[in-house]
């Protein structure tokens, strides 16, 4: 006779009952923003945050942090309403296979306005980043201070403003802005190494558009007051414009591959495609017979450069002078170049600046320099001399005497003056120094010389102009070329063009060991 089981019934594991609590509350936090919300974002042109992080990380490598994060804060009922997330996403990932640490706010959750458990997120990803020195990425898209949280929102605030220069020369900080970025939160972008902008849909400034008109009467767009073409043509703070967000988060991936995880690394290898003994047979045509005439120094460094891959840095900014890196037989460089085609290649105040900023980052980021000199000096006028353009200029002076990296100086045409001194030249610590047999190194140009040098013979002469013609000819003759700083040792050697790319790749591989030694001191006074 058979015996009959008792009926018992199955009751589920306490854990068992829990991890489906979990994963509804994951699922809440993944859908944090309502569906309308949603759709006006893509309505917009714009991506979700978890979108922009899945273009933006290596698929399947991001791990969030504080998913299940609420807002504590009461008053004006928003203890009614409490999203998982608080409005921010935060973790880290992989780029090319390299750790990074990335915040994105969610523009669907209270328009991705900053309030207390939004910053301490923010904080906690940025503290991990500077402890196990990895870059730091933040995809702006808020509101500003999350109102109804008061003077909270805005301590908040300078807890991230802390931290971005406690991190700043430490790891790579990159911000990206992929939508409204005003008042306070534009500090934590301006203080970071790199700013992306998207055209026509980020945004930038202090104060709005209605405040402007209100306080000066200005009426102006938000477009014509703080896009991205403003930003990265007029003001500067703007590093890298796209077209889309898409392209930008792309940006930001190439950008991390020519720079280290921290200070203590050195930039990534990759194994080179391009011969580092080709000569640059085009390199000559690109150089104009007469000295006076314009150049793109770009086509000068893409013919020097690996594979002519040359990814500009602040490209539509002073544009009298070019910054990007590049690499030469795989390694990561940083190029400085005076462009001809913009004001003559003369120094500025927005190209001291410009200048002065990415030779800090090169230095601080183990990134070697090299410098292409055609300078005819200093642009003279009264806006500049007002503006500041000594202690502007002196900026740049700052930046190469202070770098350690090795420097490199090449020397296509013009070299003139305290412009020329300042361009990387010998005196102020570059390594190496070449000229082409172009050069003109000299106090300043043949025929202000002449004018100077020889001002009561010129008067005296029967034919004056004849005489300052044949003047100028015997001073060009004479200055106008590099011999003279070689023999003097200013110039360690001049050089055939073609031959550019590989006395570079033979400098840069002797200088790769290269070591300083700094005196102590807390930090230098820069001439900010």
């Amino acid at each position: 006779m058979a015996i009959e089981e008792p009926n018992v019934q199955h009751v589920p594991h306490p854990i068992e009952e829990r991890l489906e609590q979990l994963a509804a509350l994951r699922e809440e936090a993944l859908h944090a923003g309502s569906d309308a919300a949603v759709a006006r974002q893509h309505d917009r042109g714009k991506l979700t945050a978890r979108e922009r992080l899945e273009k933006l990380l290596d698929p399947g490598s991001f791990v969030e942090l504080d998913m299940l994060a609420r807002h504590r804060a009461h008053g004006f009922g928003i203890e009614e309403n409490r999203p998982l997330t608080d409005g921010v996403v935060t973790g880290w990932g992989m780029i090319d296979g390299r750790k990074t640490f990335v915040f994105a706010q969610d523009f669907t959750v209270f328009g991705g306005a900053l309030g207390e458990v939004f910053a301490e997120k923010i904080h906690k990803v940025m503290d991990l980043a500077e402890s196990v020195g990895a870059p730091m990425v933040g995809l702006n898209d808020g509101a500003g201070a999350r109102i109804q949280e008061g003077v909270v929102s805005l301590d908040a605030y300078g807890g991230i403003f802390f931290r971005n220069v406690k991190a700043s020369g430490v790891i790579p900080q990159i911000s990206v802005i992929l939508g409204p970025c005003a008042g306070g939160a534009v500090y934590s972008p301006a203080i970071t190494d790199f700013v992306f902008m998207v055209k026509g849909t980020s945004h930038m400034f202090i104060t709005g558009p209605d405040v402007v008109k209100t306080v000066t009467g200005e009426d102006v767009t938000q477009e014509e007051l703080g896009g991205a073409m403003t930003h990265a043509s007029k003001s500067g703070v703007c590093t890298f414009v796209a077209d889309d967000e898409e392209t930008a988060l792309a940006q930001v991936r190439y950008l991390l591959s020519f720079l280290p995880a921290n200070n203590l690394e050195e930039p990534p290898y990759f194994e080179p495609t391009d011969d580092p003994e080709r000569r640059c047979e085009d390199i000559v045509a690109l150089i104009p017979d007469a000295p006076n005439k314009p150049y793109d120094i770009k086509a000068v460094i893409n013919e020097v450069v690996d594979d002519g891959d040359f990814f500009e840095v602040h490209a539509l900014w002073a544009q009298n002078i070019v910054c990007g890196f590049a690499r030469l037989d795989g390694y990561a460089v940083g190029i400085v170049g005076n462009q001809p085609q913009v004001l003559a290649g003369t120094l500025d105040i927005d190209a001291s600046e410009k200048a002065a900023r990415f030779v800090r980052l090169c230095d601080a980021f183990n990134v070697p320099l090299v410098t292409f000199v055609d300078v005819p000096g200093f642009l003279p006028g009264t806006d500049q001399e007002y503006g500041g353009i000594i202690r502007h200029g002196a900026k740049l002076l700052y930046a190469y005497c202070e770098a350690t990296v090795p420097r490199v100086q090449v020397i296509t045409r013009k070299a003139y003056g305290g412009a020329y001194v300042v361009m990387n030249s010998k005196s102020i610590g570059a390594d190496l120094a070449f000229a082409w047999p172009s050069a003109e190194v000299a106090v300043m140009g043949p025929q202000g010389a002449v004018n100077i040098i020889f001002r009561k013979e010129i008067e005296t002469a029967s034919e004056p102009e004849t005489r300052r013609a044949e003047l100028i000819e015997e001073y060009t003759e004479r200055f106008a070329n590099p011999y003279i700083a070689a023999e003097r040792g200013y110039v360690d050697d001049v050089i055939d063009p073609r031959d550019t790319r590989r006395v570079l790749v033979r400098s840069l591989a002797m200088l790769r060991s290269k070591r300083e030694q700094l005196p102590q001191r807390k930090h230098g006074n820069l001439p900010l």
